[in-house]
Formats: structure tokens, sequence, C-alpha cells
């Protein structure tokens, strides 16, 4: 990292941060033309979770090439400056990872990662109908690597209290 005072290698707050966001971005490439997407997710700390339709350009990626990208932001503000235009900045905190994704085809691994993602959410789990389970797609990415980065104006001593 170009600024390492800006960057957030603390598990314990890389996973805060995720918790605290509401989407996921996920960034897939094939034959050198890149495709990026948000997404609803799931989170455990080793695997994030998410679903798909039963077919879609997502898919045909992933397919394709398993390796992704994703990223994860949260606290965004945007800190002007009256006077300066160029001394305008954004204030944030984010996680950028890579790792492998796999189809989940066993029924209650699906189940589980649908949980996962309403987990999420509603901080609850749910019963979901067989026909609703077996009308999507789900996933996990294996996280291979992970960091976090946040804005100069964030104190990582007090990080939690900026979550």
């Amino acid at each position: 990292m170009q600024q390492p005072e800006k960057e957030i290698t603390n598990r314990i707050h890389i996973d805060q941060i995720i918790q605290k966001s509401t989407i996921c971005r996920l960034a897939l490439c094939q034959d050198n033309k890149p495709y990026l997407i948000p997404l609803s997710f799931g989170y455990d700390g080793p695997k994030i979770y998410f679903h798909t339709s039963l077919e879609g350009m997502k898919i045909e990626y992933m397919r394709r090439n398993n390796q992704v990208c994703f990223e994860f932001e949260h606290d965004i503000r945007i800190l002007g400056d009256k006077a300066r235009g160029c001394d305008w900045s954004v204030s944030f905190l984010s996680v950028i990872g890579f790792g492998k994704v796999a189809e989940i085809t066993k029924y209650e691994a699906k189940v589980a990662a649908l949980n996962q993602i309403m987990l999420h959410y509603s901080s609850r789990t749910w019963e979901f109908d067989k026909k609703s389970v077996d009308n999507c797609r789900l996933w996990r990415i294996e996280i291979e690597s992970m960091t976090g980065k946040k804005s100069k104006d964030k104190d990582i001593t007090n990080l939690e209290q900026n979550i």
C-alpha cells in the first residue's frame, strides 16, 4: 500500500467494516473483459456468500474464471472545503480482497448460505421453502487475502466508534 498509515490489518477491524457494509462489490474477469457487480451478501469470516438467478452473465464469468476481487465500504462522507476545490476529500472505511468463487450445490448448504445472507441483513435465520431454494444458485467466495483502508480522518485506535 502506498500510504501505510491508511492500512488496516487488524482482522477484528476488517470484520467490523464488512459486517457494517450493506453491499459487496464483486469484480470478475473473462477474456480480458472486466465485470463489476454490487451484491447482497453474507459473511462468516473465512467466506462470503451470495446468490444469483439460475442463469446470467455473472455465472458465465465465474464459470470461465473463478478468481475474484471483492470490495466493501462503510461510513462514507464527503469532506468539503468552502474555500478550495482541491482540498475536498472523502472519509471512508473499506476492505478489498481476493478469493476463489465456487457454487454451493447441496440443498442443506444452500439453505445455510441463504441464512448467512439473511443474518447479515436481518440478524436472524429464516425458513425457506424448497421452491425458493431451488430457484436460485448460491455461491461462496473462499477468501485468500484482504486488507482494510481508512481515510486520514479516521482514528484506528477508536475504529469501533467510527463504525
